[in-house]
């Protein structure tokens, strides 16, 4: 069997050494009492510094626990991640002149936390609550892509003549979205409607929910079937600056 891995160990070793004792630690006691050296440890605790799991005093350079650890494990409240969308959501209508929709996961579908509405005064139908297949939106595809709890889906069922229902065509669409940072859909949904969505992520960029701008098809997409790039970058910066709301605010 593998043995252990040397540096986990050590970094495990810092964290309950900060763990044991009441006031900020310097590197050089942490050096000390751990018997290694001040750059092995500096490596150490930077890293655990940057995860979130230790904080260094600004004044005294010194270390103790950080945040991070009390929050593992926990989930994100779905009126916060809300609350904290709805700036970027409204302007992200405003700018591109379509409706948006934030999504997260629920069982095996998708569930609309927001949706506003395009700007236009045209008849819409608000979305809120509505549940909609993983695999047949882009908001899907992201959450499939970048949420670790994504399940395996049981059922494909059709939505469309484009919407994917084999498991070898969703995977590939799934892994673009990953290697992309963004998803695409045409029609899949809903004939004539196409929409891309980024994931929004916190704690080491594990995703929490999609952002996603949706809309007539010539509007979304070029000619040739592509996705507008101006939208792809409007996408996925304000998921981005939801984000990184949401670590600033937690």
């Amino acid at each position: 069997m593998p043995g252990s891995i040397q540096s986990i160990e050590r970094a495990a070793a810092v964290l309950h050494f900060l763990g044991a004792v009441p006031e900020p630690v310097p590197l050089g006691e942490l050096s000390r009492m751990l018997a290694l050296p001040k750059p092995t440890v500096h490596g150490i605790v930077r890293t655990l510094v940057d995860v979130g799991f230790v904080v260094q005093d600004p004044d005294s350079g010194r270390y103790t626990l950080g945040e991070g650890l009390s929050r593992l494990g926990e989930t994100l409240d779905p009126h916060l991640l809300r609350s904290r969308s709805v700036n970027w959501a409204d302007g992200l209508a405003a700018r591109t002149g379509l409706e948006v929709q934030l999504g997260v996961l629920a069982g095996q579908g998708v569930e609309l936390l927001h949706h506003v509405f395009r700007p236009d005064g045209s008849p819409q139908r608000l979305r809120v609550g509505e549940l909609q297949p993983l695999h047949a939106t882009a908001l899907g595809h992201v959450l499939l892509a970048f949420s670790p709890a994504a399940s395996r889906l049981q059922e494909l069922v059709s939505s469309t003549g484009s919407t994917p229902t084999s498991p070898v065509t969703l995977t590939r669409a799934v892994q673009q979205a990953f290697r992309r940072g963004w998803a695409v859909a045409d029609g899949t949904l809903r004939p004539g409607v196409a929409a891309i969505a980024a994931p929004v992520r916190h704690h080491l960029g594990i995703g929490v929910g999609a952002l996603a701008v949706v809309g007539p098809r010539e509007r979304v997409l070029s000619v040739a079937g592509d996705p507008v790039p101006a939208l792809v970058e409007q996408v996925v910066a304000a998921a981005a600056a939801v984000s990184a709301h949401l670590e600033d605010r937690l």
